[in-house]
């Protein structure tokens, strides 16, 4: 009977075992059939790899700058470090929507409090997600751990048709990809290469801005009220936190920045104590030239023109952030941008070559030289 009632537990526990066993081969499975299909980012639309950067970075920010290309291709934060000792890092990704700003805010203050958050205001003319949100959404997504803040601002940004498990499980999106997969998927299977130094997305070319198009009238110039409200929880999360909010508007010249919106912006944060710089109406002060300071046209600002703005921005902060002090003597800090400026400057050095050489740059991301 002893032997009988043994020989069933010993049965049962290897059912269970195999039952575990099978579990977890099937979890492992799926789970790498997922990191496989997933887009690597290594190439473009590369900024699709910015958000995940982030989390391989010691997040030892004072100022924080979130927003979209308006700040992670118009700000240099090695420039705000060298002459000003200010530690900071660009959150942003293409076309970033503006609750996904708060989800970004909210989801660093588990690694970090800045002092000082900067946060791009043109994406408050996106009132509602747009019609084509959906790839930049996935961008700013797919990177990120699931959290709150994560799920919350998914659910502002779906579209009608777009299935919301299919940004926690790539396969239900990628389910057709198999035949797609190539050298990348498998190379950047359990690493990446950088994108970016802190952020920031360098170009050293140089197109100039010799034509702007006339602004088309609007027959509305409100901002969307699903905006307005991720507004005011970033305005409310910084105050909780203790932490100095500054609105920004960066110089680009394209798309067009209405008086009416300035207007808004100045309005609101006046009447919250917050500090609000539009750069664009201090082009000249910057000592901004759109025919030598932009690789595009206008539309974003190259090296030379991120650098004149980190450095015209760390002077204007310095002056009304009285919490961002000068880090540079501090042996840590130091330590840690000496390493983020090497790659900086290699960087450059090898954009800069790569334009004597071939009049073009043909790989932009040149990432050996961040490596």
């Amino acid at each position: 009977m002893n032997k009988a009632l043994s020989l069933k537990k010993t049965l049962s526990l290897k059912k269970i075992l195999s039952a575990v066993l099978a579990t977890a081969v099937f979890c492992a499975a799926f789970f790498a059939a997922q990191r496989l299909v997933m887009p690597k980012y290594m190439q473009k639309p590369f900024e699709g790899a910015l958000t995940a950067e982030y989390y391989r970075d010691s997040h030892r920010s004072d100022l924080l700058i979130i927003g979209d290309c308006e700040v992670y291709e118009n700000i240099s934060p090695v420039t705000l470090w060298e002459a000003y000792g200010i530690p900071s890092y660009i959150r942003g990704n293409a076309r970033q929507l503006l609750w996904q700003s708060r989800a970004m805010l909210e989801d660093s203050l588990r690694y970090e409090t800045p002092k000082v958050v900067l946060l791009s205001v043109l994406c408050m003319i996106y009132g509602e997600s747009p019609w084509d949100a959906e790839p930049y959404s996935r961008m700013v997504f797919d990177g990120m751990p699931l959290s709150a803040a994560k799920l919350r601002a998914l659910r502002n940004s779906l579209l009608p048709e777009e299935e919301p498990l299919s940004y926690l499980f790539p396969l239900l999106r990628f389910h057709d990809r198999w035949n797609e997969l190539g050298a990348d998927d498998f190379r950047y299977f359990f690493r990446r290469d950088p994108v970016s130094v802190n952020g920031f997305v360098m170009r050293a070319d140089t197109l100039a801005a010799d034509w702007i198009p006339t602004p088309r009238l609007l027959p509305d110039y409100s901002f969307g009220q699903r905006a307005i409200d991720a507004l005011d929880a970033i305005t409310a999360l910084c105050g909780e936190k203790g932490i100095q909010l500054v609105l920004f508007k960066a110089p680009s010249l394209m798309p067009h920045w209405y008086d009416e919106w300035d207007t808004w912006i100045a309005d609101y944060a006046r009447t919250r104590g917050l500090e609000y710089l539009n750069a664009l109406a201090l082009r000249e002060e910057i000592g901004l030239d759109f025919s030598s300071d932009t690789y595009d046209a206008g539309l974003h600002l190259n090296l030379a023109g991120a650098e004149k703005m980190a450095r015209y921005l760390g002077g204007w902060l310095r002056e009304r952030c009285p919490t961002l002090t000068d880090r540079r003597t501090e042996a840590d800090f130091a330590a840690a941008w000496e390493t983020k400026t090497a790659k900086y400057r290699a960087w450059q050095a090898a954009q800069e070559h790569e334009l004597q050489q071939d009049g073009e740059l043909k790989s932009v991301m040149l990432y050996q030289a961040l490596r």
